[in-house]
């Protein structure tokens, strides 16, 4: 049975029509006109136990309106939300006991008091047993680091620390599954790199559920096998990482540095490739891995020319989603 499904799911926003001038606010007081905005449109999916998900996506397309449905903070226009089996919005409270949330542009510690007595409110709050709470404080301080700070008022803490703070406040009652949204945002890379380590043990060890929404492709490389792909509100690719890779990314680089120089590259052309550039004992290649292999590329140049250094090169993530953004608008 999956731990999250969302059937139809349509989220549609009211937003007011302003008419411009005196005379148009005028009639804005006795007539005011509406369009209706659809955020989420007929999205549907499911989630298994222990998956970690990335959900990624333009600003606007959706992301952060599914994962409010699911978290119970807002209600759908439509369609069906089940989170453990529970309707989120209309079990708040049980739901939250089985959750856990991380808005990386919002907080849930209390700004003036230490982080340890944030925690200790959470304790209290979730009603959670002194071993529970002990056993999660060491493995905060072991993988997180927060021993660092935890006596700290939060308005003293860096960006980096109140992320692994509020991450740990999610994680203290040992949640079924732990939204993240833009959890590394504005963070540097060995923060960056503690969080996920730290999801990643967590979704090891205790088989926690992890969906990710996020901009930042090396947060999805490093933490997700499966991807979830929202654009304009509905789902625009669901599926392997690795097969999104091949399906729009088939575009590869060879990039060189040789001895001497190629007097005739119309054979290179000839086999199909996209692009050459060659400007002082380096060339590189491009072309499409559905039209051309790399061995092919490769054993062209060894014929050509002594190679000092050879580098294939696959398509980044971020252009793949922005291949699928293009192909989706």
């Amino acid at each position: 049975m999956p731990v999250i499904k969302a059937e139809n799911l349509c989220k549609e926003f009211r937003q007011r029509k302003g008419r411009e001038g005196l005379t148009g606010a005028f009639k804005d007081l006795f007539n005011r006109k509406y369009k209706i905005i659809k955020a989420v449109d007929d999205i549907s999916y499911t989630v298994e136990k222990g998956e970690i998900v990335g959900y990624i996506g333009p600003n606007g397309a959706g992301k952060s309106t599914t994962v409010k449905m699911l978290v119970g903070v807002l209600v759908p226009s439509s369609g069906v939300v089940e989170v453990n089996g529970i309707v989120p919005y209309k079990k708040r409270e049980l739901n939250a006991k089985r959750i856990g949330v991380v808005f990386g542009q919002k907080t849930q510690l209390w700004w003036d008091i230490p982080v340890l007595e944030t925690l200790d409110l959470m304790r209290h709050i979730y009603n959670i047993p002194e071993k529970q709470y002990r056993d999660n404080l060491k493995i905060f301080s072991d993988i997180l680091g927060i021993n660092e700070f935890i006596n700290a008022p939060v308005r003293q803490l860096s960006l980096g620390q109140r992320m692994r703070a509020d991450i740990s406040c999610a994680l203290l009652h040992n949640p079924d599954i732990l939204f993240l949204d833009e959890p590394t945002i504005g963070l540097d890379v060995v923060v960056k790199e503690k969080i996920r380590e730290f999801i990643l043990e967590i979704n090891r060890t205790r088989q926690t559920t992890v969906i990710l929404a996020t901009h930042d492709m090396s947060d999805i490389e490093r933490l997700s096998s499966r991807v979830i792909v929202i654009n304009h509100g509905r789902v625009a690719y669901d599926g392997n990482l690795s097969t999104l890779k091949k399906q729009y990314g088939t575009e590869e680089t060879v990039a060189a540095d040789i001895v001497g120089k190629i007097e005739d590259l119309s054979e290179l052309r000839a086999l199909g490739v996209n692009e050459i550039k060659y400007e002082d004992n380096k060339i590189t290649i491009k072309y499409d891995t559905s039209r051309i292999n790399s061995s092919a590329v490769v054993s062209w140049l060894v014929n050509k020319a002594e190679t000092k250094d050879i580098n294939i090169i696959g398509t980044p993530i971020e252009e793949v989603i922005r291949k699928i953004y293009a192909v989706k608008n």
